[in-house]
């Protein structure tokens, strides 16, 4: 079987994580290797802080919560996108308000903003959806306008660039994931990158259960979700790599974009000209009527030739406990709806070679001619 994502772990990974385990780094209160970690990637996205924690997921629900959003506040999320974006402000007691899709790229379409800001609105949450980045400098611009705190959901595009800068240098704060598929992996584990000082310290102490003077008096009701050393050490070594699997993975996306170029009824990776995608994942859609099969008698011929696919995120605007939250907007994301339901993706491990590429692509060839 050909998985989705292999993650790959090399002998120097292990070598760091043994290494960081022999001198004690056990908890994420001591040792260098955690603060290196934190410091050499806030660097490498263009802000002066990073705080590691133990999942994408909580650095979401970490920069919602330090943001000092609540129960009745509204954030605008982008439709297509892992729940784990929602599930940061339904945590909170704050509402999700899902954002269409745009037909290129995928992403929040960012013309509709403005028209879904409400009086109840404090946050703008893009998502960089399967490595392609948002166009930042338009949310930013509606965000200052509205007085809003943005939250760049960053899980999927670790050294994409808008206009040759950063994700993650643009919002208030903004949320990598390392999980095992990600750019990079710490196995779990997460970060968040701010420029601001007083947001780099709440959330460091709202990682870390708020303690207080005395230790053990507490003004806020924190959180534990702190990044243990010798994972850092998995991540800082994987970091080190972080141009090389890029790298990689726009070669895997540029071999595939080669091969299926001709396909009729794909839809491929975009890659606009003020953006870098990283490619996160390979995914396309299908169109049944020009390609000649569904994204599922796709998905199933390419699971018969031992290919793994994966389908694209079921839109925010359908999930169940979001739609019956009190003070749930009912709004229509037709373009989310379609790619949930015609999307999928293919084999993304950066280490892929052209003639496995070459046979996923020519399965995708014989699942159209019916073979």
């Amino acid at each position: 079987m050909i998985p989705v994502f292999e993650p790959v772990i090399s002998e120097d990974e292990i070598e760091e994580v043994v290494a960081a385990l022999r001198r004690g780094e056990i908890s994420g209160s001591f040792g260098e290797t955690l603060p290196a970690f934190e410091q050499g990637f806030a660097e490498y996205v263009g802000c002066k802080y990073g705080v590691a924690v133990n999942s994408g997921s909580s650095a979401l629900q970490l920069a919602v919560a330090a943001a000092g959003i609540g129960r009745g506040d509204e954030v605008l999320v982008s439709a297509s996108t892992n729940i784990a974006s929602a599930l940061a402000a339904y945590h909170n007691g704050a509402v999700t308000v899902p954002v269409d899709s745009e037909p290129v790229t995928w992403n929040m379409d960012v013309d509709l903003l403005e028209e879904l800001i409400s009086p109840r609105t404090k946050a703008i949450m893009p998502v960089h959806l399967y490595g392609h980045p948002v166009d930042m400098d338009a949310v930013m611009e509606i965000a200052a306008k509205h007085n809003l705190v943005v939250i760049e959901d960053c899980a999927e595009s670790h050294g994409a660039t808008v206009r040759g800068r950063m994700t993650g240098s643009f919002g208030h704060m903004a949320c990598f994931s390392f999980y095992s598929n990600k750019v990079i992996t710490t196995g779990e584990g997460g970060m968040i990158t701010t420029n601001d000082p007083a947001l780099a310290e709440r959330l460091r102490s709202l990682r870390n259960l708020g303690f207080g003077e005395p230790r053990f008096y507490h003004e806020i009701p924190a959180f534990n979700f702190r990044m243990p050393g010798f994972v850092a050490a998995l991540g800082l070594a994987q970091f080190r790599k972080i141009d090389k699997i890029i790298d990689e993975k726009r070669r895997v996306a540029q071999t595939y974009n080669r091969l299926l170029a001709d396909v009729p009824g794909l839809q491929t990776p975009a890659e606009l000209d003020w953006a870098k995608n990283v490619y996160w994942m390979y995914a396309i859609t299908i169109d049944p009527e020009k390609f000649g099969a569904t994204r599922d008698e796709l998905a199933t011929s390419l699971w018969e030739n031992k290919i793994q696919t994966r389908t694209f995120f079921c839109p925010m605007n359908q999930q169940p406990f979001l739609r019956a939250q009190e003070g749930y907007r009912d709004l229509p994301c037709p373009v989310a709806d379609r790619i949930w339901e015609t999307g999928l993706y293919l084999p993304s491990t950066w280490t892929l070679d052209g003639a496995t590429i070459g046979m996923i692509c020519e399965k995708i060839r014989d699942a159209r001619n019916g073979n």
